[in-house]
């Protein structure tokens, strides 16, 4: 079993609880569809991972890796809280 903590940058870790609460946010505001949520996510990872640790191709493959990471996190979370529902 990989571990998908390893190919993070431990300095851009702190970017997965933000994009997650950035998600929350956004999941509440009626303007924004829920099918963007995920490509809102993917750019403010890619501009906090430039941001944080220099802007470079390897920043930039950190913030997808970190938004994946937040996006994930709320998919565990919602099937956790869902798992007994059919639909």
């Amino acid at each position: 079993m990989m571990d998908f903590l390893s190919f993070i940058n431990k300095e851009a870790l702190i970017l997965i609880p933000i994009l997650y609460i950035i998600g929350m946010m956004l999941k509440g505001t009626p303007k924004i569809k829920d099918w963007l949520i995920p490509y809102i996510l993917l750019f403010l990872g890619i501009l906090g991972a430039n941001i944080l640790l220099g802007f470079s191709l390897q920043a930039s493959f950190q913030g997808i890796l970190i938004a994946g990471a937040a996006v994930y996190t709320n998919q565990l979370y919602k099937q956790a809280i869902n798992r007994n529902d059919p639909s």
